[in-house]
């Protein structure tokens, strides 16, 4: 029997083509990791992706900052956090490359 909780898996940005402010939304736990992931349709891309974080939603600071290079592989680039927010979002700050889309995944668990 395991003590800790199961992770809850968030989408904080869908599959965008484009520069785009996601959602906010409130972690599960203090505990939390980003998985950014993206593709190209043809050749290859890139692509910035901002953690986002606020206490009262509408002061936000970035906590981090994901780089992928695209290609018509997915690639991926992760980031840990171990902090109290209330509030977290995604922030796809540059994306270029034919066909280009990018996700953003937040896990949080005990």
């Amino acid at each position: 029997m395991s003590n800790f909780a199961p992770a809850k898996v968030t989408t904080l940005i869908d599959a965008v083509t484009t520069t785009v402010t996601g959602a906010k939304v409130t972690p599960w736990s203090r505990k939390k990791t980003f998985q950014a992931i993206g593709s190209t349709t043809s050749g290859v891309g890139a692509s910035t992706i901002g953690v986002e974080v606020s206490n009262d939603g509408t002061n936000w600071v970035e906590v981090d900052e994901l780089a992928l290079t695209l290609g018509t592989a997915v690639t991926s680039d992760t980031y840990e956090q171990d902090s109290t927010w209330k509030y977290v979002r995604g922030v796809v700050k540059t994306i270029s490359g034919t066909g280009a889309a990018v996700t953003l995944y937040m896990g949080s668990g005990q």
